[in-house]
């Protein structure tokens, strides 16, 4: 058999190491968690996220009519092994043939881009899910295939939590989200709250009526990331700390938001502290949960699609050897980084951002 990399096709160590540094630089959260996963899936995760990434501008900053119908043809040739040159696209083809990953994740992904690109509002909470599951819960979904966790209970939980995660960035970013044009609290909530949701987009500003309704959204997304702490115990162990980390400091930023900013999310965005990301790291990896029986709640809805999507796909073949040795390893350096930053954050040598 001919090595992986001596095939122009496949993704390179070069590919790869760009597709690092996208995550490096796209999603500082994400990252340190990503830190935590074991080397074989911190690799593919990565090059999801670079896949993503690079969907995700291109409908939002390009503008091009045709920048959706050119995306679906970059995933259709990823998938017929046959990807445009360009290292996501490679690393991307490589991932979706080792894993089996199936076409409808990603491309439910791209539909909620276009979504993003229409300016598409939604009037229930039921609607926002539904677009949550699309950009969101499809990475859930693709992550736990990734991991070689396949079942629909693990599945639906993994889609609970990128449905959680995207509530949750939707209650923070409610501010930067308007100055751009865009509004996604559910209208009927607003309106509930006595907000006209246009006037008010003409002019946002918080107010005590508005921080009702982030809390509302941040009250939605809370039994999400109950149910997805049952899917972290069904884990592969070694897979286990990155997601847990993940869950853990996606919920503390709604924690934050609500304590230290008072739900404003308007004039402010909440940060998570790099000290507490640091203690809730290490409280992913100590961790002590019993795998057991996931929580047998039916997936939400709106993402039954992605769930009953990989039930219906045939696992890979051969995934190849899990290498999960390096866990320990990459978890020290993880919290000696992390520590660094913190003391000289303290020192007054630098800021750091969420």
């Amino acid at each position: 058999m001919r090595p992986l990399w001596s095939d122009p096709g496949h993704a390179t160590p070069a590919d790869l190491a760009a597709c690092r540094e996208m995550l490096r630089r796209g999603s500082k959260t994400f990252n340190a968690a990503a830190l935590l996963l074991p080397s074989h899936v911190r690799e593919r995760a990565c090059s999801l996220y670079a896949f993503c990434r690079l969907a995700d501008d291109a409908v939002d900053l390009d503008r091009r009519p045709d920048a959706l119908e050119r995306l679906h043809l970059r995933l259709g040739r990823a998938y017929a092994g046959q990807p445009l040159d360009h290292p996501a696209d490679r690393a991307l083809a490589d991932v979706v043939a080792t894993f089996a990953v199936p076409r409808e994740l990603p491309a439910a992904l791209l539909e909620g881009f276009a979504w993003d690109a229409e300016g598409r509002r939604y009037e229930t909470l039921e609607d926002l899910q539904a677009y949550a599951a699309r950009v969101a819960g499809t990475v859930g979904a693709m992550m736990t295939v990734l991991m070689g966790a396949r079942t629909p209970g693990l599945v639906a939980r993994a889609c609970d939590l990128g449905v959680a995660m995207q509530l949750t960035n939707i209650a923070r970013d409610v501010g930067e989200d308007a100055r751009a044009g865009r509004l996604y609290l559910p209208l009927a909530w607003l309106r509930e709250a006595g907000i006209d949701p246009e006037a008010w987009l003409a002019r946002p500003a918080f107010s005590d009526a508005l921080g009702s309704v982030v809390r509302r959204l941040l009250r939605a997304a809370a039994p999400l990331y109950a149910r997805a702490a049952h899917g972290v115990a069904g884990l592969p162990p070694a897979c286990r700390p990155g997601i847990e980390a993940a869950r853990l400091m996606y919920a503390e930023i709604g924690r934050e938001l609500e304590v230290g900013l008072g739900l404003d999310s308007v004039s402010r965005r909440a940060v998570v502290p790099p000290g507490r990301k640091l203690r809730l790291l290490a409280t992913a990896f100590t961790a002590k949960r019993a795998v057991g029986p996931t929580r047998s709640e039916p997936p939400l809805e709106a993402t039954r699609f992605l769930v009953d999507a990989v039930a219906s796909s045939p696992p890979p073949a051969d995934p190849g050897p899990a290498r999960w040795w390096d866990l320990g390893e990459r978890l020290a350096w993880t919290l000696r980084m992390l520590d660094r930053v913190e003391r000289q954050r303290r020192l007054g040598f630098q800021q750091v951002g969420e």
